[in-house]
């Protein structure tokens, strides 16, 4: 409109001095000199669009400029925001009591045995100190056998090794930081990697602070592979995750994974820990970091009130044998996890697998030979890797929700296959060389969370109970003393969470919680957690030497733990 008025005006004025001259020889005196002031600023008037052109000309000119430039930002734009930084941070206070049982410890009764088998003849001996072939100790275990518990526990109350008395173990303030941070690219339309870098330390310290031999504590506090990043070790972040997804193979809902594995609080662990949706393949007893491959295949069930589901092969490694001279195998596992249907908050999901070649002790994790140690055998002091068998596992797990309540019910089956013993007699489930035989184990798991959306609160309870020979593959599970569901016996676990009031979500990913909660585990067998040694009833313990553990045995522990959880 401006334009318009402009070019009128202007072809106004170049027709004015036309009409001032055609009626010049009628016009006043003074009308020359207003014609000769409209033709001054004529020219001043055309001068200054001059100067508006020339400026014009430059503008366009940056436009044009800046129009590539914003080309050129654009598409570095667009590679950037292939690039999907999210995390979460953790700042958590546990408070833990526990009672030992009383019991014998192992390392005494080596002793006892390398004090009796080097006595002269006269008192039962044999007249001469070890070191001793390892077959010759196997063999006089199974005549110290023959004898009863209560001659065994007489014989070496005599030598002066009687059992360790019951004592607590505290720690009243354990207090933890843990930063994720989680990265996400597509590389291709179809391939895209996913990663996690985890930093978890304890404060003041840069170690474990139960990762000792001497602790009742020492099968889930060591940092090892299967729970790297799980336990608090230093400020050092790692790589807990790192993989890429190939999907749409051949232009079907078929994918291929390979890579550090999102294995690791599986279902039902989202309810729990407040994160509102699933984090990891397996169920929540297999919680187990370990590096492997997915195969896997999507669908969607006809009638539709079933939902959909995913069925998927895995495949991994949890021992590299490394060189052949070491007469090892690899530890590795397969099976299958199915996602039998999703609809909704209905969630069905089976997985079973084979562990092969299962090993001793944990790679990186040295533990000691109570034979050596005590002069019976000989050698360096420490157990030597061996292979004891196979194990096989499956378990389930079915979720729903209910108005404001949701809800789960799980159980797990385990079986051993032994086929070896270490150099100090243990094998799968097995001790002092005892029967190569298969054993069966058993756990149920069960919880609900009822949620009060209007004050912000949650309150949940779980239980679970495990059998005598149960074995779950739980080393990573997200708790700092023992694994809840690897308990041969059983755990009650209450808790809250409180959604903090601190506004309004920036991040699609944000949530900002406290959890406050109490657990109590009521063990009834030995070596929770570990497929190493025969397991023994608690109350048994101090009945025979034979009954004897690497490190002292719990009786029950308690445990409150806060955390404050930001997503972002």
């Amino acid at each position: 409109m401006v334009k318009k008025f402009s070019m009128l005006a202007l072809a106004g004025l170049i027709a004015l001095p036309g009409m001032a001259a055609a009626s010049a020889g009628k016009a006043p005196a003074d009308l020359n000199q207003k014609i000769d002031e409209l033709s001054r600023q004529l020219d001043e008037l055309k001068a200054q669009l001059a100067q508006q052109n020339e400026a014009l000309t430059q503008v366009g000119g940056q436009v044009e400029d800046m129009d590539e430039m914003l080309a050129d930002k654009s598409e570095a734009w667009d590679l950037a925001a292939r690039f999907k930084w999210y995390g979460d941070f953790r700042a958590s206070l546990v408070g833990m009591n526990s009672s030992t049982a009383r019991q014998y410890s192992v390392f005494d009764v080596a002793q006892g045995f390398n004090m009796a088998l080097g006595a002269p003849p006269s008192q039962g001996g044999f007249g001469f100190p070890g070191p001793y072939p390892v077959e010759f100790v196997r063999q006089a275990v199974q005549g110290f056998k023959q004898f009863t518990p209560q001659q065994r526990a007489g014989l070496f109350q005599q030598m002066g090794f009687v059992p360790v008395e019951s004592y607590d173990v505290d720690n009243d303030t354990l207090m933890t930081n843990r930063l994720r941070l989680n990265l996400n690219v597509k590389a291709t339309e179809n391939m895209d990697f996913k990663g996690r870098l985890a930093m978890y330390k304890t404060w003041g310290m840069q170690s474990n602070p139960s990762a000792t031999m001497g602790s009742p504590f020492t099968l889930n506090s060591f940092n090892w592979d299967g729970n790297s990043t799980r336990q608090p070790f230093d400020n050092i972040l790692r790589v807990d995750r790192a993989i890429f997804n190939w999907t749409n193979i051949g232009g079907q809902p078929i994918w291929l994974s390979i890579g550090r594995r999102p294995t690791t609080d599986g279902p039902p662990a989202e309810i729990r820990l407040g994160t509102g949706q699933r984090m990891a393949s397996p169920t929540a007893f297999m919680d187990y970091a370990f590096d492997g491959l997915t195969l896997g295949y999507a669908y969607q069930w006809g009638d539709g009130e079933m939902g959909t589901g995913r069925v998927r092969f895995c495949y991994g490694r949890g021992f590299e044998d490394g060189l052949s001279t070491n007469n090892l195998n690899d530890m590795d596992f397969a099976g299958f996890s199915w996602d039998v249907l999703k609809k909704g908050n209905r969630f069905l999901t089976i997985q079973a697998f084979e562990a092969f070649n299962l090993v001793n002790t944990p790679d990186g994790i040295d533990y000691p030979n109570p034979l050596e140690l005590s002069g019976i055998t000989a050698g360096n002091g420490i157990l030597d890797k061996a292979q004891l068998g196979n194990i096989y596992h499956t378990t389930g797990v079915y979720m729903d929700k209910i108005g404001e309540l949701n809800w789960f019910l799980a159980g797990g089956w385990s079986r051993t296959n032994p086929s070896g013993y270490d150099e100090a007699g243990n094998s799968l489930l097995t001790s002092w060389w005892g029967p190569l035989e298969d054993q069966d184990g058993y756990s149920i798991y069960a919880g609900i969370r009822y949620d009060l959306n209007d004050i912000r609160l949650k309150l949940g309870l779980e239980y679970n109970w495990g059998s005598e020979y149960w074995i779950s593959m739980t080393p990573a599970e997200d708790y700092l003393y023992a694994s809840k569901l690897a308990t041969r016996g059983q755990v009650i676990e209450a808790y809250m969470i409180y959604d903090l009031p601190t506004g309004e979500a920036i991040s699609k990913y944000a949530k900002t919680f406290m959890r406050l909660g109490y657990l109590y585990y009521k063990y009834d067998y030995t070596y929770s957690g570990s497929w190493l040694g025969q397991p023994v009833d608690v109350d048994e313990l101090a009945n025979d030497p034979l009954n004897a553990q690497f490190y002292p045995a719990l009786d029950d522990m308690h445990q409150v733990y806060l955390t404050f959880d930001i997503f972002f």
